[in-house]
């Protein structure tokens, strides 16, 4: 195969979205279901309890019936009834046993518990792995890149089990990792000269920031040919795109939040599902559960059902995503749905019934610069939801913003708010560089409740 080829998987990437994938998906289904009945007792449970015979079930509609979704929540109860024990809670959810993975990775952790990601080799390379090269491809990434690695390598599913994925391709790592922070980042950059960046989307607008004072460089000058960001909302917000494409003067490219990946189109369409053959997608109403139909501009809460896998499998899980997705062609011509993430529902925010989340208030924010860095917390005194208002909001000023007409340029601010989102803050002017930064995930929330 050669590479000007559109897609990395040429025998199942074409299918998207067509009546063959459907049929290819439901089989699997079926075998996985067995799978699980076999070897997780959690599972066997509850299909003994709901009447699902893996081998005679009708459809995903059947399923959908008769599985009910499996979140955080989930998870914390039934480690609670393993005794505390979360690898016997595992073990009870996958069709392999825990001796025989290979890895274990976990989210971050940053609004809880770090949830696991039980992994086999087969999972790394042929699922999540297989995933991720077919958006790379998309992006143009190819064996003679040189990716700059800047996700944190400690435990979470974005380090190395994701470096480790994208080794089919025959690229070269420089895992550098975001536990070095930005000088050392740096300078591993101006010396193996990496092509691709991957991290997230606040450690690159911080390196923006630093590479002037690190290199006396700024970041367009430092080679790169492409940005694969994820790990938080950033990539997808127009403001942030337009941001960090210009300082480093190429494209930057989406990924996350499931299966996805954004395509080169110059304005952003989304992010493509790359895993139809792999991972069934599908959304639901976050406040009754009952699912909603994928039809374009429907928005609900993401959830998934693993097709294929061993140790990392999902049967109708929700990581608390809100998905918008868009099923008509995208402009970019290559195939898979695509989905826009809205906001986690952990971080929602009811003012006065309006729902905000933070991704929202950051694309206002970043319309506004230079005058202000980007950089914000919202600040909440008491438990979310619910926010009495007027939302408190801390903002940095530009560096060379006068400070007599900080007041003015708040309620600038405000009123862009108030007609794209429908509140009105209460704004706070801090110094520039004043907020910390994150060489993780960017920080959002300040609460002085805890």
């Amino acid at each position: 195969m050669t590479e000007e080829r559109p897609y990395w998987n040429m025998m199942i990437e074409p299918l998207f979205n067509t009546p063959e994938i459907e049929k290819i998906q439901l089989e699997k289904l079926k075998k996985m279901l067995q799978r699980l009945q076999n070897g997780a007792p959690f599972y066997a449970a509850m299909f003994k309890k709901h009447g699902l015979q893996p081998g005679t079930l009708s459809g995903f509609d059947e399923l959908k019936d008769k599985i009910g979704l499996f979140d955080k929540a989930s998870l914390r109860e039934l480690v609670a009834e393993s005794g505390g024990d979360i690898l016997t809670a595992v073990q009870k959810i996958i069709p392999v046993d825990v001796d025989d993975l290979d890895w274990v990775a976990t989210t971050t952790g940053t609004t809880g518990v770090p949830t696991p990601y039980p992994l086999t080799n087969f999972d790394i390379n042929e699922i999540w792995g297989e995933v991720l090269l077919r958006g790379a491809w998309r992006a143009g990434i190819r064996a003679s890149d040189r990716i700059l690695y800047c996700f944190a390598l400690s435990m979470v599913i974005a380090g190395i089990p994701t470096m480790l994925g994208m080794q089919r391709m025959g690229v070269t790592v420089l895992p550098v990792g975001a536990e070095a922070k930005s000088e050392r980042i740096l300078m591993i950059q101006a010396l193996l000269r990496g092509t691709v960046y991957a991290g997230t989307p606040s450690l690159a607008e911080y390196l923006i920031e630093q590479a002037p004072k690190v290199l006396g460089k700024e970041v367009g000058d430092l080679g790169f040919k492409a940005l694969f960001c994820g790990g938080e909302p950033g990539a997808g917000i127009p403001e942030v795109k337009a941001k960090l494409e210009k300082a480093y003067g190429c494209r930057i490219f989406d990924a996350g939040a499931g299966f996805g990946f954004s395509c080169d189109h110059d304005e952003y369409q989304g992010m493509h599902w790359l895993g139809d053959d792999l991972v069934y997608y599908e959304l639901v109403d976050p406040e009754t559960k009952e699912p909603i139909p994928l039809t374009d501009g429907a928005e609900g809460e993401a959830v998934t059902t693993s097709l294929e896998g061993d140790g990392w499998v999902m049967l109708r899980q929700s990581m608390g995503d809100i998905h918008q997705v868009f099923t008509e062609p995208c402009p970019c011509g290559r195939s898979g749905f695509r989905y826009k993430v809205v906001g986690r529902s952990d971080d929602m925010l009811k003012v006065k019934g309006v729902m905000v989340y933070p991704a929202n208030i950051k694309g206002v924010i970043n319309d506004f610069i230079p005058k202000v860095t980007g950089e914000f917390r919202i600040v909440l005194d008491e438990r979310p939801p619910r926010v009495v208002p007027p939302l408190k909001i801390k903002i940095e000023a530009g560096d060379d913003f006068p400070e007599k007409a900080l007041p003015e340029l708040a309620g600038e601010i405000a009123d862009s708010m108030s007609k794209r989102l429908k509140i009105k803050p209460e704004i706070i002017w801090v110094d520039a560089g004043s907020l910390e930064r994150s060489h993780y995930k960017g920080q959002t929330f300040e609460k002085t409740y805890e």
